[in-house]
Parts: C-alpha cells; structure tokens; sequence
C-alpha cells in the first residue's frame, strides 16, 4: 500500500471541533464560523448571507455545517447563493470539517460556514 501525505498548501485544515467551538491550528473561533482556504472567523448564522455570497466567483461549492444533525435549509438562504453561482451543500458540522478538509486536500474552491455543536 502506498501512503500519500496531504498537502493543503497555505490553507489550514479544521483540526478539531467541539461544544461551541472550531480548531485550525493553534486558532480556536468560538461560535458560529465561516472557514475559507484563505481566511477564517466568525459568521452571523443562517440570517447572514452577506459573508457567504462575498465568496462568489473564488468558491464553488459552501459546506454548511447545521450543527449536531443535518436540518432543513432556509429557502432564501440557499437561493441567495444558488443565485450568485454558489452550490450549497447541508450536512452535520462534524462532517462538513472532514468534508471541508478531503475537498482541500483534493485543491477545490471551497468554503464551510458552521454552525457549533452543542
């Protein structure tokens, strides 16, 4: 079996997760947050769209963590971004960070707007 190390280049992966809280190496966002290859911190929740559609044209695809379990999209959120060009994808936060951290191995243009765990 050969084993490849994953390079993620300048950007840092989520390196941990708990109650209330996001780690990217020795950087810890409390709360809601939105993680782009580039950059990192805090995020309004599913009322701001303002952040997320700042994203157009250098994301694809935004990973948005819902917190503890999958839960249903607020329609004007995800048409907001469907309307900017932006493919949204719902899932738990737990697995939006390692979603988050396989797609920026793999070099995508993508971000993660989460939602903490309790």
């Amino acid at each position: 079996m050969r084993l490849t190390e994953i390079s993620y280049g300048t950007a840092q992966p989520i390196e941990g997760y708990g109650p209330g809280f996001f780690r990217l190496g020795t950087h810890v966002l409390r709360g809601a947050s939105l993680i782009t290859p580039w950059d990192a911190g805090p995020w309004g929740g599913l009322e701001d769209t303002v952040a997320p559609l700042a994203l157009a044209g250098r994301i694809d695809v935004l990973l948005l963590g819902m917190g503890p379990a999958i839960a249903p999209l607020p329609r004007p959120f995800r048409e907001a971004l469907e309307e900017a060009g932006i493919g949204v994808e719902p899932m738990s936060s737990p697995a939006a960070c390692r979603t988050y951290n396989v797609l920026l191995g793999e070099g995508r243009r993508i971000a993660a707007a989460l939602l903490p765990v309790p």
